[in-house]
């Protein structure tokens, strides 16, 4: 992979993270396009990197936000803060069993499966579309809404489900304010991403060869500064409604990735 193939998939890593459009989905078509021939292991190690830096563009932008999680967590008092910490907790129950049981077979659609992420993103895209419609309110997460907002996450753990598409727009079917279902479904993956990371680092499953470091650093920070923009773009969207233009823009690309397994 060169510098300027890993800046392109930083980029797309950067914008997609936030945009409800697929991130895993569009690294693992942009690779089968650009004919990455990373193996497996190598090519999700890179995507694990990019979600690193996505995942600190977030705890910068939701500074504020994590430093009101750490201090529930620590205060020991059933208050406002605490209970938020909780709520962040029990959304990550589901993918963190997912993603135990089933890690091995997960990692095998991380290959290039175009034909999975084609009717994935299509699944997105009606999802998209329903959350578009529904009407807004000024509703709170509540301790059941984020467990099956988790539920949500866990299944777009496979590549062309939007984990903020999902997660967002089951938090606007369950009634809960589109500005509040933003800020949720962006905390909510930051503990996962870092307990990912750590789990890949301290099982050996990341390993960076030395003519690796140029590149995968230089997408690093393309996701990092690119995923800065695209969460605070993505909040003004979701507050105004917007998500229609993605349930368009998911389609397309879904019907074209079916198009190209089929025909390829």
């Amino acid at each position: 992979m060169d510098i300027l193939e890993a800046i392109i998939l930083g980029i797309i890593q950067g914008l997609t993270e936030f945009l409800p459009v697929s991130s895993s989905g569009h690294l693992e078509l942009v690779k089968a396009i650009l004919g990455d021939n990373s193996v497996p292991k190598e090519s999700l190690t890179f995507t694990v990197v990019l979600h690193f830096a996505t995942a600190l563009s977030t705890l910068v932008i939701f500074r504020k936000e994590v430093a009101q999680i750490f201090k529930g967590l620590f205060q020991f008092k059933w208050n406002e803060e605490s209970q938020f910490s909780a709520k962040i907790v029990i959304s990550m129950i589901p993918a963190v069993i997912i993603g135990l049981l089933f890690e091995e077979q997960l990692e095998t659609f991380f290959s290039k499966n175009i034909l999975l992420i084609g009717f994935m993103l299509l699944v997105t895209a009606i999802l998209l579309l329903l959350a578009d419609k529904a009407k807004n309110t000024e509703k709170n997460v509540s301790f059941s809404n984020s467990l099956v907002i988790g539920i949500s996450q866990a299944i777009a753990m496979l590549p062309g489900i939007s984990r903020s598409g999902a997660t967002i727009s089951t938090s606007v079917l369950l009634g809960i304010d589109r500005t509040k279902a933003a800020r949720f479904s962006f905390l909510m993956v930051v503990p996962l991403i870092f307990g990912k990371i750590a789990k890949d680092i301290l099982g050996g499953d990341i390993n960076f060869q030395s003519s690796e470091i140029v590149p995968i650093s230089a997408g690093f920070i393309a996701a990092f500064i690119t995923g800065l923009l695209a969460c605070q773009w993505m909040i003004a969207l979701v507050k105004k409604s917007k998500l229609s233009y993605f349930s368009i823009y998911c389609a397309i690309v879904g019907v074209i990735a079916i198009g190209y397994a089929l025909l390829k």
